[in-house]
C-alpha cells in the first residue's frame, strides 16, 4: 500500500522545462532594446517649474 501512495505522489508532480515556460512580452523586448526614454513633462509640471524659478529670480532681485 505505502508503494500505491508514493507512485501517485510521484506522478502528481509537474516539472517545466525551461523550454515550456511562458512566452515573454514582444513589447517589453523592443522597448529594452530601443532604450525608451523620459516622457515630457505635463504642462502642469512646467508651469510650476515657471512659477518656482520667477519666484526665486523675484528673491533674488531684491537682495
Amino acid at each position: 500500500m505505502a508503494n500505491k501512495a508514493l507512485a501517485t505522489r510521484q506522478r502528481l508532480q509537474f516539472r517545466l522545462e525551461p523550454s515550456q515556460s511562458k512566452p515573454r512580452n514582444p513589447f517589453a523586448l523592443a522597448a529594452r532594446q530601443r532604450v525608451a526614454g523620459s516622457h515630457k513633462k505635463s504642462a502642469t509640471a512646467v508651469r510650476q517649474q515657471q512659477k518656482i524659478a520667477l519666484k526665486k529670480k523675484l528673491v533674488d532681485d531684491e537682495t
